[in-house]
């Protein structure tokens, strides 16, 4: 090949990678927008911080059944806060059981985040990414914005590595006796990519004790963090 041909295929190679940069960008910079922090939405500090290892080989949707569905921003935080309350106050658990949840408003609320050991699927706890819708989808279906800031944020997993590309989606049903995440939600997260109708769970990936599964305060030798946002 020439010199020319050389300088042509590296200018070809940088543009694309420039392109790729941009669009990663832009998707970080549009989601981030989307998302509410702890601190925005009043959160408590957690008791305990438990990570896992990436990425999360599931998506486990739910939806609250209570609090009812939101859709203000001041609704949606103290929906937010409602459930914090329920099961770090009530339950005893080490937070918020969700990774994320979805406002009527169409925006992301960080709960306990990415790669952090979860209360809302046991056995699944320390492998999935635990999203729920908030409000009772048992008969009408989240509004169009609900759904699409939820897949929004699954694709953002994926591109930044959270979320194994090839993961599987299920409803919180699926892994325990419950209605969640609701009939209307479960019938329209079965047409989405990735569903599966029979989850199959490793017990080799992140294996952990059922203590820690189910979320109490017992330590583990999994990395504690501090603080969170």
């Amino acid at each position: 090949m020439t010199k020319f041909g050389v300088l042509v295929c590296f200018a070809i190679t940088l543009v694309v990678l420039i392109s790729t940069v941009a669009v990663f960008y832009m998707m970080f910079q549009q989601l981030s927008g989307e998302i509410v922090t702890r601190k925005e939405w009043g959160a408590r500090e957690p008791k305990l911080i438990e990570k896992f290892k990436g990425p999360a080989p599931y998506v486990v949707i739910h939806h609250s059944y209570i609090p009812a569905a939101c859709y203000t921003n001041d609704d949606c935080n103290e929906a937010m806060r409602s459930m914090q309350d329920f099961h770090q106050l009530d339950r005893g658990w080490n937070d918020l059981g969700y990774s994320f949840a979805i406002g009527g408003n169409g925006l992301i609320y960080h709960g306990r985040g990415f790669n952090t050991i979860g209360a809302h699927a046991p056995k699944y706890n320390d492998k999935s990414v635990g999203i729920c819708l908030i409000g009772d989808w048992s008969d009408e279906l989240p509004p169009e914005k609900m759904l699409v800031a939820t897949k929004n944020l699954i694709e953002f997993g994926i591109d930044k590595g959270y979320i194994a590309k090839d993961y599987q989606l299920v409803g919180h049903r699926q892994v325990r006796d419950t209605s969640c995440p609701g009939e209307r939600l479960y019938k329209e997260i079965q047409t989405w990519k990735h569903y599966v109708p029979s989850p199959h769970y490793n017990q080799d990936i992140n294996e952990i004790p059922d203590s820690v599964l189910n979320n109490n305060t017992t330590k583990s030798t999994t990395t504690k963090v501090v603080n969170s946002t």
